[in-house]
Formats: structure tokens, sequence, C-alpha cells
């Protein structure tokens, strides 16, 4: 029985599988145009649909929002009761209906008709209502669903899941949204940690361990002590990282240590990271080097801060 099963699973994954290439084939200019309509927007996108094609919608014009559209869902019920207030003549329209005939989508397509709200369908019949009333209709190939009996929404929404995000990720890469603006958008959890910038988590301004070249070794121990990432950083006039002395650089010159400058016992190759490179970058450097905290630097070279494996472990990065 167990096989069984397994078998089903196989069937229904290669059936939809199946049906993503023959879409992936059937995209046309209308395809373009859609993106068109959307790029054009002053607006949001508004993505709507019912039942099964409704979660869809919600999942679509998440998408959408988190890849640099502005997209909110709208629930044709409540479209009907008041919410189609949220719809503007800047906004686009676009409606998911496998039929291209639910009935609850009556309103919305009215209202975008009435107040010249450009619409896309997303249909399987250029004869439907949907596809008819649309200024454009993206056709779904008629497959059936992998259910056998063709009445639970299986192949369809996958389809439709993955033309949203076709939709979206044309969208995205013709703005050129970077991981970094991705980032603004997705501050929280794994992925926030993951696109966390090094600006994000370093330490600043008075916390970092600097000293000057002419520094006696005794202050320079002292501000290692007080500061506590274990090294100190030698600043030099024109607030660049001339060196920094690390337990490494202590053990070398240990015999007349305090006989000794800042200077004298610094290494003048410091690794360092640009303060606006992403933190798994600079964790990926502690690691190579075998070291636990960085200098970062800005975009002229400049010291702009210091960060500690702690930091990046305490965020999730690493």
């Amino acid at each position: 029985m167990t096989n069984a099963f397994a078998d089903t699973g196989r069937r229904v994954i290669e059936a939809e599988a199946a049906a993503l290439s023959h879409l992936s084939g059937t995209l046309d200019g209308r395809f373009t145009q859609a993106v068109d309509l959307l790029l054009k927007a002053r607006g949001r996108v508004i993505v709507s649909g019912m039942g099964k094609s409704g979660h869809i919608a919600r999942k679509i014009a998440a998408t959408l929002a988190s890849t640099g559209t502005p997209a909110h869902f709208v629930h044709p019920a409540e479209a009907s009761h008041g919410d189609l207030g949220m719809l503007t003549r800047d906004d686009v329209l676009l409606v998911l209906s496998n039929s291209g005939e639910t009935p609850e989508l009556a309103d919305l397509v009215a209202y975008s008709r009435r107040f010249s709200i450009p619409l896309i369908g997303v249909a399987n019949s250029e004869g439907s209502t949907l596809a008819r009333q649309s200024d454009v209709i993206l056709l779904l190939p008629r497959l059936g669903e992998a259910c056998g009996t063709g009445v639970v929404p299986t192949i369809s929404t996958t389809m439709t899941l993955a033309l949203g995000d076709a939709l979206a990720i044309a969208l995205m890469e013709h703005r050129n949204f970077t991981p970094e603006n991705f980032r603004d958008v997705h501050p929280g959890g794994k992925l926030g940690a993951r696109l966390a910038k090094v600006s994000d988590l370093m330490h600043g301004d008075d916390a970092m361990p600097l000293v000057a070249r002419e520094t006696p070794m005794a202050e320079v121990l002292l501000t290692i002590s007080q500061k506590g990432f274990g090294v100190a950083g030698i600043a030099a006039p024109d607030g660049t990282l001339a060196g920094v002395i690390t337990d490494g650089d202590l053990r070398r010159h240990m015999t007349g240590l305090l006989d000794h400058t800042a200077q004298e016992v610094m290494t003048t190759t410091p690794t360092t990271v640009p303060a606006s490179a992403l933190a798994e970058r600079a964790v990926g450097l502690m690691n190579e080097r075998k070291i636990t905290c960085l200098f970062a630097l800005d975009e002229v070279g400049r010291i702009a801060g210091i960060l500690h494996i702690h930091d990046c472990l305490r965020a999730g990065v690493a």
C-alpha cells in the first residue's frame, strides 16, 4: 500500500511538472503586454480570486509586494460590500478564475470597466466572460486536473501560481530589484538575517577599540581590555585603518612589550570588510582567516565600525 501512495504522489507531481512545461511554451506577446501594463501602474496591483484561486491570488500579491511591486489582495465578496473603494484609477487589477465565469468576480470586473481600471485576467477560456472583459488575458492551457476527475484544483492552481511568479520576477528584473532591496522588505526571520548588512550589525563610534600609531602599548592594552573585542585598530590621521593589534601580535612582541608603541607591534595588512557588504560575507572571511572580528570600512576606505562573530551569531547569520 505504501508503494501505491508513493506512485500516486509521483503521478501528481509529474502531471503538474508537465503542465508547467506546457505553460512555458504558451507564453507569448500577451505576457509581455501584461508586464508592460503592470509596469505602467502608478498605484498598486490589486489581485483577486475566489476559492482556491483566491488562495493563489494572496500568494501572488505577497510575492509582488516583496519584490518591488506594490500589491494588495482584495476578496471579491468583500469587494461587493465596500472594498471596491480600495481600488483607484492608478491601480491595475489582476483577476484569477480558471473558468473565467466565477460569479463573485462580477462586481469587481464591472467596477474596473466603469472606472477604466486596467484589467489583466487569468483563465482557461478565451471565450469566457473574464477573458472578454479583460484588457489583457493570460490563457491557461486546458490540461485537466491531477486528481483524474477534473474537480480538484491542482494542475490549474499550480499553473496560475507559476504564472504569477513569472510576472513578479519579470517585473523585479526590469526594476533591477537587488538583494539589498529584498532585505528592506524582509527584515525578520532567517531570510532577513541572511540579507543583513555588516552596517546593520557592526559597532561604531566610541565602541570601536581605536588608538593612534604613537600610542604606548600600555594604553593599547587598556583599550583592548575596556572595549572587549580582543583587538585594537590603529587609526591613521585620515580615518583609514593603518593596522591592527591582535593576540598574536602581543605574543610575538611579549619581550619588552610595554617599551613599544602601537605602530611597532601592529599588523599592517589587516583583513577588513566593506560596511555595505552582506554579513554572510563577513562571516565567511572570519571563518576563512580563523579570526573573531573584522573592522568595516566605508566606501572611501575610512573606518566605519567593527563586527564580532558573536554579533552575527545573535542575528542568526552564521
